[in-house]
């Protein structure tokens, strides 16, 4: 491999280390709470938590919702095309559904959330542009902006995957938090692995 390649390399580490860096310290817990209320009150009235995205979020959709759906908030993958296909069939009114879009501005997500909201159902947008269609459209709207990729070209999503999936986790925190899940609980949802054994100081 020629120098450029070991350039590239060196380029995104130190994307990462800056840039991720300034995305967290400028997080705003507000819009993290907002959207964690939103969910508990969806919760309470007997709504759901569902997840969708078009391309690389949609990948990043489907690991959300199995992390909320392992650590107390049910969380259900919506596919991001298929959505205007007859899956919203898995929608009923007063569900929230998370949608990632790193412009907020694509047509098939444009299609998308409104097919959602014409179900009766709240958006939480995740987005790197606070002025974007989706964050307008959004009841909240998460933040998660970078101002570069960090990659040759800088056009595949590298750092706005990292910052999406970040702020999500933090909502999952959040989530976890609110609904004080202990351990024994954490184990009976999760039984395999060595995630499914309880600590000494657990039991």
């Amino acid at each position: 491999m020629d120098a450029k390649c070991k350039e590239s390399y060196s380029f995104f580490l130190d994307t990462v280390k800056n840039d991720l860096s300034d995305f967290i310290d400028n997080m705003d817990y507000a819009e993290i709470e907002a959207a964690a209320d939103l969910i508990l009150e969806a919760q309470k009235a007997g709504g759901r938590v569902h997840i969708s995205g078009i391309g690389k979020p949609g990948h990043i959709s489907g690991y959300i919702a199995s992390l909320m759906s392992s650590t107390g908030n049910p969380t259900y993958f919506l596919h991001g095309t298929e959505a205007v296909h007859g899956s919203c069939g898995q929608l009923v009114p007063g569900d929230v559904v998370i949608f990632i879009s790193n412009s907020g501005e694509t047509a098939e997500m444009r299609s998308t959330v409104l097919a959602v909201k014409n179900n009766g159902c709240k958006i939480i947008g995740v987005s790197g542009n606070r002025d974007s269609w989706l964050a307008k459209e959004s009841a909240v709207h998460l933040f998660a902006g970078v101002p570069k990729e960090g990659g040759p070209l800088g056009r595949a999503p590298r750092m706005s995957i990292l910052a999406e999936t970040l702020v999500l986790q933090a909502l999952s925190v959040a989530l976890q938090a609110d609904k004080d899940v202990t351990p024994q609980q954490y184990v009976k949802w999760h039984p395999g692995g060595a995630l499914g054994k309880l600590r000494d100081d657990e039991k």
